[in-house]
């Protein structure tokens, strides 16, 4: 089980409790976005570390292309990954131990975290 597994479980048992049938929808909003986030703050990482050794891999309107390519992507197998006998089975295996559930406004507040520092690697370039 990944640590994406766990954040996805806690946020969906933290609003299982209010919004019943979109407990799953958001908990899997939540997840992709960390994601997506966390794959921008590395690409603006790896934009501005080529940018100052002065390699040019690709173009800018390359590498956003690819950017959305991917967070489509991630998108994607994150809806095919917990909808449906997969997420069933990733539940029992979470059931049977005992987690730790994490600060909802701290996960809330990751996704913010990711983007603000992959700005702040936009502003290096």
């Amino acid at each position: 089980m990944t640590i994406f597994d766990k954040l996805f479980f806690s946020v969906f048992s933290h609003y299982k409790t209010r919004y019943k049938k979109k407990a799953n929808t958001i908990a899997l909003v939540y997840t992709s976005t960390l994601q997506i986030t966390i794959l921008f703050l590395l690409g603006c990482f790896f934009a501005a570390f080529f940018s100052q050794m002065y390699y040019n891999a690709m173009s800018s309107e390359k590498a956003w292309t690819v950017f959305v390519l991917l967070s489509v992507g991630l998108y994607f197998t994150n809806w095919l990954k917990y909808n449906g006998k997969t997420r069933k089975i990733l539940n029992a295996k979470l059931n049977k131990k005992k987690t730790p559930q994490y600060n909802i406004n701290m996960l809330l507040a990751l996704p913010f975290i990711c983007v603000g520092f992959g700005l702040l690697f936009l502003q290096a370039l």
